[in-house]
């Protein structure tokens, strides 16, 4: 059974950094797509981030490049999220989502998710 596990949520002012985890168990992380989405109120889900394959291939939203890194530690199937220089406009409820396949930006095509973390950026 596919579980995903985020923590490492919180409230930081605006500049500042948080590091999100997400914890698997299930399946192989290295054979995986992991990716990170978020959702503020009011809008639809996003993908962040998304790492994918044993040579840990990466991708960004525009959004967010240069300032979020993700990364992950397949010994322990934990993947993370690291968010630099923070800004109101990244507050969400970040989840961490899994498919056995291809990278893919549409949140329809991942049938694996996280119960997700809050993070608040105030001004």
């Amino acid at each position: 059974q596919v579980q995903l596990v985020e923590s490492g949520g919180g409230s930081v002012q605006a500049g500042g950094s948080l590091r999100l985890s997400c914890a698997a168990s299930g399946f192989t992380y290295s054979s995986a797509c992991i990716a990170w989405f978020r959702q503020a109120p009011g809008r639809e889900r996003e993908r962040v981030a998304s790492i994918y394959g044993p040579r840990s291939i990466t991708s960004y939203a525009d959004s967010v490049k240069g300032r979020f890194t993700i990364s992950r530690d397949n010994a322990k199937n934990t993947m993370y999220l690291q968010m630099n220089s923070l800004k109101p406009e990244d507050t969400a409820l970040y989840y961490c989502a899994a498919r056995l396949d291809l990278c893919n930006i549409s949140p329809a095509n991942y049938p694996y998710w996280g119960q997700g973390t809050q993070v608040t950026v105030s001004s």
